[in-house]
């Protein structure tokens, strides 16, 4: 099976502005869990809507704390900002 070109972009801008390897990895498991959570599909087509009913679930179901949360939601704006470029 081939690496998704998305999870390519994400990580090559990752790497372009010189993140930590650890951050990476933590940035791709979110994203990753972020597009599985709403049946695979490509963030281009979610919004603020599908973001915060993970970020939820997260709270709720799975009881992470607010700076896990936190880390979730910028490698969400990451990936919209700069790879989606919304």
């Amino acid at each position: 099976m081939g690496k998704s070109p998305f999870i390519e972009s994400i990580r090559a801008e990752l790497r372009t502005r010189r993140y930590s390897l650890q951050t990476e990895k933590s940035y791709l498991y979110w994203i990753k869990a972020f597009i599985y959570f709403n049946d695979k599909r490509h963030p281009q087509s979610m919004g603020n809507i599908e973001i915060e009913r993970f970020l939820n679930h997260l709270a709720v179901n799975r009881q992470v704390s607010a700076a896990t949360q936190n880390q979730a939601l910028c490698a969400f704006i990451r990936v919209y900002r700069y790879v989606i470029n919304q």
